[in-house]
């Protein structure tokens, strides 16, 4: 195989951020299993051919059972809302297509599964959608963990900040319903910070958590577009079904202790996902916002030059970079998709599964369903009952 045929079904943040990807590997990763972009798929028919247009997409349609029934489709890519994955995935399972899905994986666990057991069974190559972990500095993170370089780990605190609905006149998008989103922003924030917390220190034993929907109600979104809606304050409102914000300490099984929030109503805090990881040996900090940074501190130092340091990992030495720029000029979001592209195309190419991948993203789906569950029942819930 000397390219990899996509079909995708969903154009609008993620389409476009995935589609920039496919654009993307080819140009800075000729060696990579080229991604050819074959059609891409959404309701709206006008809607879709403009999308095809401006993402470079070969063509655009509006059937996704047809799309995946072609046989020059080679890889499904979803992301349309959550709630359409797990009938897709099945279906381009079953036809024998590779699967990248965005996260969360499903609205359910149960159906999360459902999804892993049809990709594995069908025997294809399965990923799940956590771009962040495609960060240089993340991988530096993972290095200097795996290295031993901090020690013993002790603990891990993530959060996930932005304020995009602050504004109680925000319509109702999607991403507040439950029955579209599955979760508010426990599952769209706080999944990533899950998914972070088992790449870099492990699985998690038990949580204990907390939520809040701080607006109910909100006016009905007349027109939305990846983020963005406009909608009428003096018009009907419907009910904010899923979470504003969530909270939940873990314990992870090796030892070490996490503490997690997940908030879209941190003012001032556009997109602010970060973590600190402190160890016996030394400690990291990271944070997307300045994502090129890794803050890193270690006790072996001297005393009179103990502190933080900020590595800047642009250069060669760090992964992927060697493809990109000259040392020190950065890279932004966008390139994290073009590395988790890399990622999936190399597996495809070598007959294995990527990582992250559909496991991945039922571990993320158990972890998330745990947390409302002891929000549910107030008590300590071990992953084991999942």
């Amino acid at each position: 195989m000397k390219q990899l045929r996509v079909g995708m079904i969903g154009y609008k943040f993620m389409g476009k951020a995935h589609s920039n990807a496919y654009r993307s590997v080819p140009m800075f990763f000729p060696d990579a299993l080229k991604p050819e972009m074959v059609a891409i798929c959404g309701r709206n028919e006008a809607a879709v051919q403009e999308a095809a247009t401006q993402l470079g997409w070969n063509e655009s349609v509006t059937d996704w059972k047809a799309l995946i029934a072609r046989d020059d489709i080679d890889l499904i890519d979803i992301n349309a809302p959550s709630d359409a994955h797990k009938e897709i995935a099945i279906a381009a399972a079953k036809a024998g297509k590779h699967i990248f899905c965005e996260k969360p994986l499903a609205l359910t666990l149960s159906d999360a599964r459902e999804m892993l057991q049809a990709a594995e069974e069908a025997g294809i190559v399965h990923m799940v959608g956590f771009n962040y972990r495609f960060s240089p500095a993340v991988k530096l993170a993972k290095k200097l963990i795996e290295s031993g370089r901090l020690g013993k780990i002790y603990h891990f605190r993530g959060w996930f900040l932005q304020d995009w609905i602050l504004d109680p006149q925000f319509p109702l998008v999607w991403r507040l319903q439950k029955d579209i989103a599955g979760s508010g922003s426990h599952g769209d924030l706080g999944a990533h910070i899950i998914d972070m917390a088992h790449y870099l220190v492990g699985d998690i034993a038990e949580v204990i958590g907390m939520s809040e929907t701080f607006i109910k109600e909100r006016p009905l979104a007349s027109e939305m577009t990846g983020l963005s809606a406009t909608g009428s304050a003096d018009g009907p409102k419907g009910q904010v079904t899923v979470d504003d914000a969530t909270l939940f300490l873990a314990r992870f099984e090796n030892g070490a202790l996490g503490s997690f929030e997940a908030t879209r109503f941190a003012a001032g805090h556009r997109c602010t996902n970060s973590f600190e990881i402190n160890g016996s040996l030394g400690s990291i900090k990271f944070d997307f916002e300045r994502m090129n940074e890794l803050q890193v501190y270690f006790t072996n130092d001297d005393e009179d030059v103990q502190g933080f340091r900020r590595v800047l990992a642009t250069d060669p030495a760090h992964d992927y970079m060697d493809a990109w720029w000259p040392p020190g000029h950065t890279i932004g979001f966008e390139h994290t998709f073009t590395h988790e592209v890399l990622e999936l195309a190399n597996a495809v190419a070598e007959g294995r599964q990527p990582e992250p991948n559909f496991r991945d993203g039922v571990k993320c789906q158990a972890v998330l369903e745990a947390v409302d569950k002891s929000i549910e029942e107030r008590r300590w819930v071990p992953l084991s009952e999942m």
